[in-house]
């Protein structure tokens, strides 16, 4: 019986495994491990992610912590075409809608989620099978000055329509670099909100993502 590979001890040897599955495919990586590749993600849509966080020891699961709290590192696999651009927006972590007052940017999930990332490209492409998918080399990325004051300024104009009940006034279209957008199971799931009255109401959960060209930017900066 396979044993659970463990969380690395340092920030050299979590690189050192991310940089050691640059070039195998998520089917080499999942039989290793005894797992078995599902044929197509449409009810798979988070098995890159877990595969990739099991191979190299991430420890919060769903919890809204870093992967690596012990190492400050927050994990993100980012599904790229043959250019290399992302084909999707990156989830980082479901927004609060309720006892926001008081939270500020330094003590939000988004800022800590983001104060350093390891960042995992895949081949995505859906004409390429799931098991013969490549994983590309990893980036272990910091904001710089001029990327975090642009999340900064996302998050505090979002958190404002939330404050002032206006939340189902968000769309995706808002915000330059994160955008906030519903995440739950389905339409019916369900949370408690801020209304315009300032009474609680029911609403759709809602989740934090980095747009596209923001996650375009980073892999650009480092591959290029």
């Amino acid at each position: 019986m396979k044993t659970t590979p463990p969380s690395p001890k340092t920030i050299e040897e979590l690189m050192q495994r991310a940089n050691s599955m640059a070039g195998l495919t998520l089917g080499q990586v999942a039989d290793s491990h005894g797992f078995t590749t599902p044929a197509d993600l449409k009810r798979d849509k988070g098995w890159v992610g877990q595969l990739i966080e099991y191979e190299l020891g991430a420890l919060a699961g769903s919890r809204p912590e870093q992967d690596f709290l012990h190492l400050g590192v927050e994990l993100k696999t980012i599904p790229i075409d043959d250019k290399g651009k992302p084909l999707e927006t990156t989830y980082v972590t479901v927004a609060p809608l309720v006892g926001i007052q008081g939270l500020t940017w330094e003590k939000s999930i988004v800022y800590h989620k983001l104060q350093t990332v390891l960042w995992v490209p895949v081949q995505g492409n859906r004409n390429i099978p799931v098991a013969q998918r490549q994983i590309g080399t990893p980036i272990l990325w910091s904001p710089a000055p001029d990327e975090l004051a642009l999340l900064q300024q996302d998050w505090e104009e979002i958190m404002e329509f939330i404050a002032m009940g206006q939340v189902q006034e968000l769309t995706a279209r808002h915000g330059e670099v994160l955008q906030l957008r519903p995440k739950g199971a389905n339409s019916r799931s369900v949370t408690q909100s801020i209304g315009k009255d300032g009474a609680k109401r029911l609403t759709n959960p809602r989740g934090f993502y980095l747009k596209i060209p923001f996650t375009q930017s980073i892999l650009k900066r480092f591959f290029n």
